[in-house]
């Protein structure tokens, strides 16, 4: 007989394997993993990209939702805030010298606009910053994870 298959065809989820009519292998087809930018931009799990990484703002959640991966072990660390910081403080600060320079408005416009842009523009960014970190952990590092 053949020794290699002549005939692999996918029916849903089950992917079979056929050496002269015999099914020599029959099982769930792998699903690609969920690419990093859409699992970050939706805070989702970087394995089965549904269930949700944060429990609260920015606290990590211990286990996902739907696929169970344990998150407990992933080190985000303080990575995604130097991150947001950094570019945002840039934009920000270049955004105030051309604010200053072109309108030259009084302080107080400074104190009071400033920090009501930046503040919600950093924790918008922050939650998908950490979660692209959890997300590279998990594709690059997964046995630090514990997997």
């Amino acid at each position: 007989m053949f020794k290699y298959p002549i005939h692999v065809a996918e029916r849903g989820r089950k992917r079979l394997t056929l050496l002269c009519d015999r099914v020599l292998e029959q099982g769930p087809v792998p699903q690609p993993p969920p690419s990093v930018l859409r699992v970050a931009l939706a805070c989702r799990c970087p394995r089965c990209g549904q269930g949700r990484v944060f429990r609260g703002l920015l606290e990590v959640r211990e286990r996902c939702e739907v696929c169970g991966l344990d998150l407990r072990e992933n080190d985000a660390g303080d990575g995604a805030v130097v991150g947001v910081i950094l570019l945002l403080g840039a934009i920000v600060v270049v955004l105030a010298f051309w604010v200053e320079f072109h309108f030259e408005p009084p302080f107080w416009v400074h104190a009071v606009v400033w920090p009501v842009v930046t503040v919600p523009l950093a924790v918008l960014l922050m939650r998908p910053a950490k979660a692209a970190l959890v997300a590279l952990q998990f594709r690059h590092r997964a046995s630090e994870m514990g997997l």
